[in-house]
């Protein structure tokens, strides 16, 4: 089939969903516009991220680069940002004549009005529906979306990107939060266990699992259903063919032992793509290793830009072309550098092995200690509590739930040090900063100016 010139794409992401749906074997959840999506499009089964909190990643997904190289290694709201030479996709793009609009969240660089946000991240125009959560809701950013589509498609003869952020299934306050126990519904959404509760198998299978499982599964349905209305929509225009539509996530379940830890759960994503004009369609599976820096260079490649040389992601163009090569990676990596405090962190994985090194002495994130909330769900016993050691080693085949350290095991000594080696060469080519010693954050330098130099410092 001929490439078609210049595809538009469209790019739905959402929260804290993981694999969380039911084209990935998660049968109690309702997800039929992304399990539609899956069946007409490609689904990709071991996709990750490089970081599992949100502004790590996402500044990973939309520029190509892994975290600690584009200066977001915390929360943006926590005055990590993009350092001034990184490139968003949303400038790649329109560089290269491309109309570009964010639509809903975002959260991959430093929190800034609308109009400030798309000058520096290279959008024609951002619309984040103000800062009550309430009006972030899926719904509103399923409406938006839809005026979008529908004043793009009376400009045919220019190609568009939309980036398209959903709010759910993160976790929500609602009028009756107590300060503690933060659920996923918040006041617009119901709980759903009509088809019973998937509870993940690091989770103890109790009471408290099923009651915010059935609230994380009422959170994904609903977003779902906005996805969905898009989507209708893009067909309804015609735009469907000459369209690249991706859906993904940031990272794993906002659920102990997997948002914030360096454990699959926590680096686990859905990533879905679609492009009929190029021949990613029928619903096929590709079970290669995929990063989330891979996604800027596909779309890259997907839309005949040339890609910056510092990109660090690969083009997934041939598996998803299925043109019979090998795949473009054997390993991946991730990171952690900060959420709500220092807990710097790497990671190595491949088909088989994962290799975690613990470069301080945190609590291990199994009690979800560095969210705003307090879960009610149980990692299994023996799953809590501090870090096995600055090496963890894992056989992700004989145990996928990664709770054997293999790191101390004279058997697997050859795999230690393979992995060892590869993390290093990694942050080594990467200039990953904790090399050199422990990474300040934005905040510390913030009080340090305060402290030494008073009211200029908030002038900085």
């Amino acid at each position: 089939m001929p490439k078609p010139a210049h595809p538009n794409v469209l790019l739905l992401h959402a929260h804290d969903l993981g694999r969380f749906l039911g084209c990935y074997d998660v049968p109690t959840v309702r997800t039929p516009s992304l399990d539609a999506l899956a069946a007409d499009g490609i689904r990709l089964t071991n996709a990750f991220c490089t970081a599992p909190q949100c502004s790590p990643s996402r500044a990973a997904l939309f520029t190509g680069r892994y975290p600690h190289s584009t200066g977001v290694m915390g929360l943006t709201h926590h005055r990590w940002d993009l350092y001034e030479d990184e490139r968003h996709l949303a400038e790649l793009l329109r560089t290269a004549g491309y109309r570009t609009d964010l639509i809903g969240i975002h959260h991959e660089s430093l929190v800034r009005p609308d109009a400030e946000v798309a000058e520096r991240l290279g959008f024609d125009t951002v619309d984040t529906l103000g800062e009550a959560l309430i009006d972030q809701r899926a719904e509103r950013v399923a409406d938006r979306a839809i005026e979008a589509l529908t004043a793009r498609a009376a400009d045919p003869d220019r190609p568009f990107y939309l980036q398209v952020g959903f709010l759910e299934p993160h976790r929500l306050p609602s009028r009756t939060f107590d300060g503690v126990t933060m659920g996923f519904t918040g006041d617009h959404m119901e709980p759903d266990d009509s088809l019973g509760v998937t509870v993940p198998g690091y989770l103890r299978d109790d009471a408290g699992a099923h009651e915010e499982l059935a609230e994380l599964q009422g959170a994904v349905a609903y977003m779902d259903a906005a996805v969905g209305r898009v989507l209708a929509h893009l067909d309804a225009l015609g735009l469907t063919e000459n369209t690249v539509t991706v859906f993904t996530t940031d990272h794993g379940l906002a659920l102990p032992r997997a948002k914030c830890t360096l454990y699959d759960p926590g680096l686990e994503t859905a990533l879905l793509v679609r492009a009929p004009g190029l021949g990613w369609s029928g619903g096929r599976v590709v079970d290669d290793l995929a990063s989330n820096v891979d996604l800027v260079p596909t779309l890259l490649a997907a839309t005949g830009i040339e890609a910056p040389p510092n990109l660090h992601g690969h083009s997934l163009t041939a598996a998803l072309s299925g043109a019979g090569q090998g795949p473009q990676r054997d390993v991946i990596f991730g990171e952690l550098t900060y959420h709500n405090y220092y807990d710097p962190r790497r990671c190595v994985r491949t088909d088989r092995h994962k290799l975690i090194v613990n470069l301080d002495h945190a609590l291990a994130h199994t009690a979800a200690v560095t969210q705003s909330w307090r879960p009610r769900s149980t990692p299994h016993a023996g799953h809590m509590g501090w870090p096995s050691g600055k090496f963890e080693l894992y056989d992700l085949h004989a145990d996928p739930w990664e709770t054997v350290n293999l790191a101390d095991d004279p058997r697997h000594r050859d795999t230690l040090d393979d992995l060892r080696a590869r993390l290093l060469q990694w942050m080594t080519d990467t200039a990953d900063p904790l090399l050199n010693g422990p990474v300040p954050s934005p905040s510390y330098t913030y009080a340090r100016d305060l402290l030494t130099q008073g009211a200029a410092a908030t002038e900085l």
